[in-house]
């Protein structure tokens, strides 16, 4: 069989990159879903407000747990049809789109709440390997493209799903249901986004090829038995001997995170409560609002994919820790004034914040980090510690 030596991987053209990229936009179509409607669904089913973190802790689980497995099984895996990392792509995809699907028609909360540790965990397995794929098959010089092009799917993923259920709404799907039921503007939204993640990621497993071990058979020897226990032995082994400037970045990585699920976990709770002044999940005023939560959604995202265009300007005048804190800081801001506002049109510009914040997260500490990490094992401990839970699903660098 004949490959291609890791230092000499060939140009891939335009669309060659948009191929091998576009299954982002159906990954981040899922996870864009899940964070603008998971607590209005947790809500509809009769969860009260201090019950809906522990439902959510799936997510950050996971996130922990499901990552460092996938990524070691797959640098290990090699298949003559479907490579390396498209089986994950693949196996993810079915999981995930099977789990978009059954949120939306969970009757009890104990069920939907069991959907979405099964979406949650699946979304990893299709996203991790993704993170890998620009390393795999790009040269060193066209890996700033890859990243730029998988930023743009992420960003219009993301805009679309979180926006989705007052889209339908405003074409006359209906956005109210009786009570313990799901409004059928949400339940499509989830049935679309089923159907446009399985056909992103399954339009990169069939147009991209991958580059096979450069010693096949020395590399079927290696690994004929894989060990779950060097999993996380090999990712948390170096826990407590980080580098400086990663336990520098720690603390801020876990504040950071912090309000982020803040506002995820509340924001349906706060507008619609706080804005829209009910609690009646299914009062047609309650769904308004938690409509418009996902256009605010749909607007930090949407404002975090053009303010990159300019964050490199930023950073190479400010500096990366200036820009970061100004950045950061317009984002708690944001935050903070949703709390005295009264316009729910002003929640629109509070996101703006948000979305520069958002914008520096996924890129400044990779930046930071980058030249101060060895080449192996600090990448998966960064990805999965705690500081850094669900870090890995959106970075585009």
């Amino acid at each position: 069989m004949t490959h291609t030596s890791v230092v000499n991987r060939p140009r891939l053209s335009f669309w060659q990159i948009w191929n091998m990229s576009f299954g982002f936009m159906g990954i981040q179509f899922g996870l864009g879903l899940q964070n603008a409607n998971t607590s209005r669904i947790f809500s509809t089913l009769g969860a009260n407000a201090d019950e809906i973190p522990i439902l959510w802790i799936a997510a950050p689980i996971t996130g922990m747990l499901v990552q460092p497995v996938i990524g070691y099984l797959s640098d290990r895996t090699w298949h003559t049809t479907w490579g390396r990392r498209r089986p994950f792509f693949f196996l993810g995809s079915v999981l995930a789109s099977l789990a978009l699907i059954l949120m939306p028609n969970s009757s009890e909360l104990w069920m939907a709440g069991t959907v979405l540790w099964l979406m949650d965990a699946s979304i990893n397995i299709s996203m991790e390997p993704f993170r890998a794929f620009v390393g795999d098959l790009l040269p060193s010089e066209q890996r700033t493209a890859g990243f730029a092009m998988q930023s743009f799917f992420i960003g219009v993923g993301a805009v679309i799903a979180s926006a989705l259920p007052a889209i339908l709404s405003a074409f006359g799907v209906s956005n109210t249901a009786d009570v313990g039921k799901i409004p059928d503007a949400v339940r499509w939204s989830y049935y679309i986004g089923a159907a446009v993640f399985f056909v992103c990621v399954l339009y990169t497993v069939l147009t991209s090829r991958e580059y096979p071990p450069e010693d096949l058979e020395a590399f079927r020897r290696e690994h004929a038995r894989v060990r779950l226990s060097d999993v996380f032995r090999e990712a948390y082994s170096g826990l407590f001997q980080m580098p400086k400037v990663m336990k520098q970045l720690a603390a801020v990585q876990f504040f950071t995170w912090f309000g982020l699920f803040c506002m995820w976990i509340f924001m349906t709770n706060a507008v619609t409560q706080h804005l829209y002044g009910t609690t009646d999940t299914q009062s047609k005023l309650y769904n308004e609002g938690a409509d418009f939560v996902g256009i605010a959604m749909a607007m930090y995202n949407g404002v975090a994919a053009l303010f990159a265009l300019f964050l490199p300007y930023m950073a190479s005048k400010l500096g990366r820790k200036v820009t970061h804190l100004l950045c950061l800081s317009a984002g708690g801001l944001g935050l903070i004034s949703i709390y005295f506002i009264e316009d729910p049109n002003l929640v629109l510009l509070s996101m703006t914040g948000v979305g520069i914040a958002w914008t520096s997260i996924l890129s400044i500490p990779y930046a930071m980090l980058a030249g101060s990490l060895p080449a192996i094992g600090w990448g998966s401990l960064w990805e999965s510690s705690i500081f850094s839970l669900y870090y890995h699903r959106w970075s585009p660098v």
